[in-house]
């Protein structure tokens, strides 16, 4: 019987995973039981895989042969923040659940205009992405391998969330960081210790927090010179590139999410820590190394977990979610894409990205230029810190001429920061762009929401291309790409899953 390529076309609300293409299927190990819908086919369609592709895709009502694939593009509904959906919220479950929260919805923050909103994220995104191209270029492990970097004008973190410290719980704001191996949180006594929301966390007035030795296996995850002893306790220190740092005792701890409580979490309890985190008092890590989050929970979360990031702009009322364990966190029906490890920088998410395409046809890039090299060079990289997705120089071009080509009747607009492709839609109520697509190992292909690539970046009208060249081999998938997509990370079995919900 033949099988079918996964193709995932997100728009809207739904989500419809569309079957062509015979290629082999995805094999999910036993441990990850998840079904891939495909379209059903007549018995004459199915009888011989030397059917003609044409054939099929007629069959299958997708396009017809020599057409363009389009969004159909309400301006107004691009404009709009924070109009996607919550996925369910499972914490009242007994289940490993939280709200998922955008900067803007807890910095407090007002901004005058849209583009002054748009100007900060581009400042951070800048500070995240030369972090990146350091880190990356040139790796070496340090620490918990923590890949975070505050921007001390600016502030760290693009998502947080509310995590209950100790026993009994106190809740704190913690950022979200994918490309990070460490849980750390502000402690008394404080040597040093920037603002935040909350009363910073006292161990003291916690039953459940214990020091850990010198001694511990624990303790040997942390890099000789990275770490020391001092009164028989595991010291650690994490510093990142623009300064800030955070230094002070390895604890276990409970950590409180909704009403589920998980006891014995290696934490860092800084004591000494410098640079603004947006009023939270520490990051979680969720990184593919031993000492994140996820890492840690091992069996209990089958080293799955699975996020919404929120609408950008969007205030409270955009928040999406984060969920932990494979029984909750992986979806039937998601479109799975094989990860690859990078051994020389291992706390981050490589997946296999092969080509892009641009109207439903792809484009002619070389699938060399998203390899990563036996050296740990290039790649692709999926990092909730970034925002803008970032393509090595061709690929990038190959991407913005399609695209350009495909709207060309559209007014065009002087260039707005990174972005080089703008439109002029003040006169406008809905237009109609050309879809984009990544073609993935194993034959996935994920086309996005419009919302997804076309980003408003002013309040008169004017729209741009929210994609961008890198200044090296790496490319990295941003946040703005990966908005309002259920997106699943089965680090236990290397796949990562888009959909099947938008949220």
């Amino acid at each position: 019987m033949l099988d079918f390529d996964r193709k995932i076309i997100l728009n809207g609300s739904r989500a419809e995973i569309l079957g062509y293409r015979s290629t082999p299927a995805i094999i999910n190990s036993a441990s990850a039981s998840v079904s891939v819908f495909t379209a059903p086919l007549s018995t004459a369609m199915v009888a011989s895989s030397a059917t003609p592709l044409f054939l099929v895709l007629l069959h299958l009502g997708l396009f017809i042969a020599g057409a363009t694939e389009f969004h159909l593009v309400h301006l107004r509904d691009l404009a709009a923040a924070g109009h996607h959906h919550r996925l369910p919220n499972p914490a009242n479950n007994g289940k490993l659940s939280l709200d998922l929260l955008h900067r803007d919805a807890i910095s407090g923050r007002n901004f005058s205009d849209r583009r002054h909103r748009l100007d900060h994220r581009l400042q951070r995104d800048a500070h995240r992405l030369a972090f990146l191209y350091r880190r990356l270029g040139g790796y070496h492990v340090d620490d918990f391998g923590s890949e975070v970097v505050s921007g001390l004008e600016q502030g760290s973190g693009e998502f947080f969330v509310r995590v209950g410290v100790g026993v009994p719980p106190r809740d704190q704001y913690m950022v979200v960081d994918s490309g990070s191996d460490i849980v750390w949180i502000q402690c008394r006594p404080c040597a040093q210790c920037y603002a935040q929301s909350d009363p910073v966390f006292d161990p003291a007035e916690s039953a459940s927090f214990a020091r850990v030795a010198c001694g511990s296996p624990i303790c040997g995850f942390l890099v000789s010179g990275e770490s020391g002893c001092y009164a028989g306790d595991c010291r650690y220190e994490v510093s990142y590139s623009d300064g800030s740092y955070t230094r002070g005792t390895l604890a276990l701890e409970t950590l409180t999410f909704g009403n589920v409580a998980v006891r014995d979490v290696a934490i860092g309890c800084g004591h000494s820590n410098r640079g603004l985190f947006v009023g939270a008092a520490g990051l979680l890590g969720l990184g593919w190394g031993p000492m994140s989050f996820v890492g840690q929970l091992g069996g209990q979360a089958g080293g799955a977990f699975s996020y919404c990031l929120a609408s950008r702009g969007g205030g409270a009322a955009a928040g999406g979610s984060l969920i932990f364990g494979r029984t909750s966190a992986v979806p039937v029906g998601a479109v799975w894409v094989p990860l690859t490890r990078n051994l020389r920088a291992p706390s981050f998410y490589y997946v296999r990205l092969l080509g892009l395409g641009v109207g439903g046809w792809r484009l002619p890039v070389r699938e060399d230029v998203f390899r990563l090299s036996e050296e740990g060079e290039g790649g692709v990289v999926m990092d909730t810190g970034t925002a803008v997705t970032r393509l090595p120089p061709t690929a990038y071009a190959a991407l913005r001429d399609a695209f350009a080509s495909a709207t060309a009747g559209l007014p065009r607009a002087p260039a707005t920061s990174i972005f080089d492709t703008c439109y002029d839609l003040s006169g406008y109520e809905s237009v109609r762009v050309p879809t984009v697509s990544f073609y993935f190992a194993g034959g996935a292909i994920l086309t996005l929401p419009a919302r997804n690539f076309l980003i408003p970046v002013d309040d008169a009208g004017r729209f741009c291309f929210a994609f961008a060249p890198s200044t090296s081999g790496l490319s990295i998938m941003g946040n703005i790409q990966q908005e309002g997509i259920q997106i699943t990370f089965d680090a236990a079995n290397g796949f990562v899953g888009f959909g099947p919900n938008t949220c």
